[in-house]
């Protein structure tokens, strides 16, 4: 069982490196990447808990990107495989996004803290240190202080896109992250394509040649099988993936217990595609 995008409290899961690892040895994972937000961080702490338990790793990063396309910018995650950790231009550019993201969670706790008792310590109080800050360590905060049930509630409410309280941030253009990827020596994965797909379009409706910009600018795969895909969609994808030859990725995007309802291993890639992703990929070796 090959699990390729799951995330720890280095970004926005709940459990440490360790815990993510030992938890995938015990769901059946065999091979299991790491991919926090725009962080290398929990790296070595999960090769060193794979290498105990006896799974392999692909160190990896969800890069946060955003795309102009018709009727404005979207956000674009980008999954990028074994790239060298040690790449300043793209070191840099994910430093970029992480401040950004801090100063922006400043902000909403500023927003927030005049109709809610909350404090920027109280977020704080909910991560590791050097972990990437977003909404969700808000969202755990108000959960902590009895403000909303879960964190699920938290993102369909205050902290929903469209609320008073919400700040953008920050993200680099998707097509420079995919040349800065490469530039590294990773693998680019456009990570759960169409999530935010509106519901009711057809597929005449898919924004073809957006996904084609990206494949022209490098763009590596594509992660199909996860639940947040659009089930009718999934067939598109798959013939886009066929005909310019991209690597086909499925994931749990695991994020741990009452984070998401994610389940580790419930999508899964085969060992054909790994394969691929290992082969392609020349910034950093996977731990097998």
């Amino acid at each position: 069982m090959i699990d390729l995008h799951t995330h720890s409290r280095k970004s926005d899961g709940v459990d440490t490196p360790t815990e993510l690892v030992e938890k995938a040895a015990e769901a059946g994972v065999k091979v299991l990447a790491i991919t926090d937000h725009d962080t290398v961080s929990g790296w070595e702490e999960a090769a060193a808990a794979a290498a105990r338990v006896g799974i392999g790793l692909v160190p990896g990063i969800e890069v946060s990107t955003r795309s102009e396309v018709e009727g404005g910018r979207i956000s674009v995650h980008i999954l990028a495989y074994l790239p060298d950790p040690t790449n300043a231009p793209l070191m840099a550019e994910l430093e970029k996004t992480r401040n950004s993201r801090l100063t922006r969670a400043q902000e909403m706790v500023t927003r927030l803290s005049a109709d809610y008792p909350l404090s920027w310590e109280d977020v704080l109080a909910e991560l590791d240190p050097g972990a990437t800050v977003g909404r969700p360590a808000i969202a755990d905060a108000l959960v902590t202080k009895g403000i909303v049930p879960t964190r699920s509630d938290a993102f369909t409410s205050i902290l929903h896109r469209r609320s008073p309280y919400y700040v953008s941030d920050y993200s680099i253009d998707t097509l420079a992250a995919i040349g800065l990827i490469r530039a590294a020596g990773g693998v680019s994965v456009i990570a759960h394509p169409l999530i935010d797909f509106p519901a009711g379009r057809s597929e005449s409706d898919l924004p073809a040649k957006h996904f084609e910009r990206l494949i022209s600018a490098g763009l590596d795969g594509i992660e199909i099988n996860h639940r947040s895909v659009p089930e009718f969609a999934r067939p598109w994808l798959t013939e886009l993936a066929l005909r310019h030859n991209l690597v086909v990725t499925g994931s749990s995007d695991y994020h741990g217990l009452g984070a998401k309802e994610n389940q580790l291993g419930e999508n899964t890639t085969s060992a054909e595609m790994l394969g691929r992703i290992l082969d392609q990929a020349t910034g950093f070796e996977a731990f097998l």
